[in-house]
């Protein structure tokens, strides 16, 4: 029997299972290290390695072959897991020596090593203690540091022996090496460990999370099981205290200092490995409007300014800098002349202001992908947000290395170029190696082969477009395959997300596979992406600023009636809206103070009341609770629960750590409170990410009935049985 698009979706994760990802450039170009599993529905992540010269692809490490693949992991490997979104199994994270010669990856809380040369020996288990989390070797290869109960330790390959290099002592609450809640979830670090280039030291976290207020997540469908506590920083409530020291392998532990005080949040970090050596740290105040790049002196732990950036709403943080180029040039980002610019310039540049800027205003860079010597590769959004381009700068100037159209990713290193390809033709991803040849024109010479399943449904055919003036909001109408224009009204369902940090219009066709697959159950699906949204400039950024609700839902409203005003088959008497997380509140908020607009919602795993979520992320854009009150109370949705005239379905996961489920509860008891009628979903054992199976499947499946009913239509002939 052919599965239907849900039960295919569900069973290949979305359809990421079998493609490529998590790639690294060896520095001389020769070879790409990356994970794979080996079919469209294997959820087992192996370790590869692509020989550019030859094209031939190697498979290093089979967890299944380890026979650990399906082993439980340890608590610390669940929650960067659930951090950075990870739903499939096997090895999840690698970590190489310089020359991308040896790598160490974690599996069931044990540490493999395993040679990337061509006939290398097969991977093998290290001595380590158990459980062990985020193991990385030195540049050298020679050693390899991981985390262990809360202890940063280094295990000689050749010799077996173990050092502890920062131990809490068996302190509650406290660790090295690892990197917190906030880190993880909000600040794009992973990490909390950095070897020295010579690999004579690490710098390393010290988190201390006794300050955390603890939650704790109960499993109300197994009663006999107790409550997990989580240490979960609340917007107002005290964050985990997170230090830095320098710690050697001769035995010192250094402590870095700099005003934690004004500037608790620690960024990132990276070793300056073109001259002296130095650590680079970019620290930032609580408020994110004050942040700073720091060099430390790894004999005595002091730090001097590199540069200082303020901003009177929040300052964003780009990932891949500061990055270093081979003359120690420091790389950096910069709001401009209206746009995020890419900067470049020693120490004293920096300082002194005159650091070079290295891009035009009309572009907004995005992020930092690699430093191949003085050559930057970097992503940007140009004219079209939809669209996400590669581009290099260096001596040889600006120079776009991608398509204009799509949306593109990648790596550079040692004059090999990785183009990681999406476009609306294809709702696939591709992976192409190129050279630059003898007239300096970049050659495919390779390719990495994607092994994930097609999607079993019409290829999407989304039309986008541009709101009418002065919104002019990217915006995406998915209609149904089966549809002829002008054959009749579609009753319109809304799938924004709508918030910092995420984007639903693309110009990739993987973007669009289930707003297509919900277009064929008889509904015109519209996509906007309003202020807030990534890829528009700064000053939209900060139109969020001290107000979550109202411009992003009156950009959705006006997305919807232009969209119904270019495409005329939008039924705007039929709308539903649906969307998770920002894009559940997002669903949520449209039916209570809009139901003019949307006539039925589904919210999932929806941010209800901004109090209960994180530190970093909602100060970022509310500021602090007790400091700016009315911000929360704007944005809250409580207080609105008395004006719900419209079908509303709440979706939770029982057991999510991030957006938790008090925030459905309490916006359904304010509900009930008001004697509104409403739906609720719980959905036992799921964290934010519905991963399971069955439970992805009929998500899908529950929420086209209940929009179907909610809206008072039934599928028309043309629509596909789900």
């Amino acid at each position: 029997m052919t599965d239907s698009f849900p039960r295919q979706a569900a069973r290949t994760i979305g359809f990421t299972l079998g493609a490529p990802r998590s790639f690294q450039v060896a520095p001389d170009g020769q070879s790409v290290v990356f994970l794979r599993s080996q079919g469209g529905t294997d959820p087992v992540t192996c370790l590869w390695v692509l020989d550019v010269a030859t094209g031939t692809e190697r498979l290093i490490a089979d967890p299944a072959q380890l026979a650990v693949a399906g082993a439980e992991d340890d608590r610390i490997e669940k929650a960067r897991r659930e951090r950075a979104r990870e739903r499939a199994a096997g090895i999840v994270g690698f970590g190489t020596n310089e020359n991308c010669t040896t790598a160490a990856f974690a599996l069931a809380g044990r540490v493999y090593l395993a040679d990337l040369a061509p006939g290398g020996a097969s991977p093998r288990q290290l001595a380590t203690s158990t459980p062990a989390a985020d193991p990385r070797p030195d540049p050298s290869g020679r050693l390899v540091a991981y985390v262990s109960n809360g202890a940063l330790r280094v295990h000689d390959v050749a010799t077996g022996a173990e050092q502890v290099l920062a131990d809490p002592g068996g302190a509650e609450g406290i660790s090295f090496g690892l990197a917190e809640f906030i880190a993880a979830e909000e600040m794009d670090r992973s990490r909390g460990y950095w070897w020295a280039p010579d690999g004579s030291a690490i710098l390393t976290t010290r988190v201390d999370e006794t300050p955390v207020q603890v939650w704790h997540i109960a499993d109300p469908a197994n009663p006999e099981r107790p409550a997990t506590a989580v240490r979960y920083p609340a917007a107002g409530t005290p964050n985990a205290i997170v230090s830095l020291h320098v710690a050697t392998l001769d035995g010192r532990l250094t402590p870095v200092q700099w005003d934690s005080q004004s500037l608790p949040y620690l960024v990132t970090a990276t070793w300056d490995g073109s001259g002296d050596g130095r650590p680079l740290i970019v620290v930032a105040s609580r408020d994110q409007r004050d942040m700073r790049i720091l060099a430390v002196d790894p004999e005595t732990g002091q730090t001097s300014q590199v540069r200082a950036d303020t901003d009177p709403c929040w300052l964003d943080i780009v990932p891949g800098v500061p990055a270093i180029t081979a003359a120690g040039r420091i790389v950096w980002t910069a709001d401009i002349g209206g746009a995020k610019r890419l900067l470049a310039g020693t120490v004293a540049e920096h300082a002194g202001g005159s650091a070079a800027i290295l891009t035009p205003d009309s572009l907004n860079v995005r992020s930092v992908q690699s430093v191949d010597g003085e050559t930057i590769l970097f992503s940007a959004y140009a004219d079209d947000p939809a669209a996400i381009s590669l581009w290099t700068t260096g001596p040889a100037g600006l120079a776009r290395v991608s398509p204009a159209d799509g949306s593109h990713d990648g790596l550079l290193a040692g004059g090999t170029l990785l183009l990681i390809s999406r476009t609306l033709a294809d709702p696939g991803t591709s992976v192409r190696v190129l050279r630059t040849g003898p007239g300096d024109e970049l050659t495919e010479v390779a390719a990495i082969r994607s092994l994930a399943e097609a999607p079993r449904l019409p290829v999407p055919k989304p039309r986008l477009i541009w709101s009418a003036e002065p919104a002019r909001i990217r915006t995406a109408i998915v209609l149904p395959s089966w549809h002829e224009p002008g054959s009749g009204k579609l009753p319109v369902l809304c799938d924004p997300y709508g918030g910092p940090h995420g984007k639903r219009v693309l110009a990739a066709g993987s973007a669009y596979l289930s707003p297509q697959w919900f277009a064929d159950q008889g509904f015109a699906v519209v996509i906007a992406d309003g202020r807030g949204t990534p890829g528009r400039g700064p000053a939209s950024d900060r139109a969020v600023a001290g107000d979550f609700a109202g411009p992003v839902l009156d950009d959705q409203v006006a997305a919807l009636m232009s969209a119904a005003q270019q495409c005329p088959d939008l039924d705007t008497s039929r709308v539903g809206i649906r969307g998770w997380s920002f894009g559940g509140y997002l669903a949520a908020l449209a039916v209570l103070r809009r139901p003019d607009v949307f006539h039925a919602g589904i919210a999932g795993a929806p941010p209800t009341d901004w109090r209960l979520y994180d530190t970093c992320y909602t100060e970022r854009y509310l500021g602090l609770p007790e400091e700016n009150p009315e911000a929360y109370e704007r944005s809250s949705l409580l207080a609105d629960a008395p004006k719900l005239t419209r079908p509303l379905l709440l979706i939770h996961g029982l057991a999510d750590d991030n957006v938790a489920v008090a925030h459905t509860l309490r916006l359904s008891s304010a509900l009930l409170a008001a004697g509104r009628p409403h739906s609720v979903l719980p959905l036992s054992g799921v964290t934010h990410m519905a991963s399971q199976e069955e439970v992805a499947e009929n998500l899908l499946l529950l929420q086209v009935d209940f929009m179907r009913t909610a809206l008072g239509i039934t599928a028309p002939p043309g629509a596909k049985a789900p």
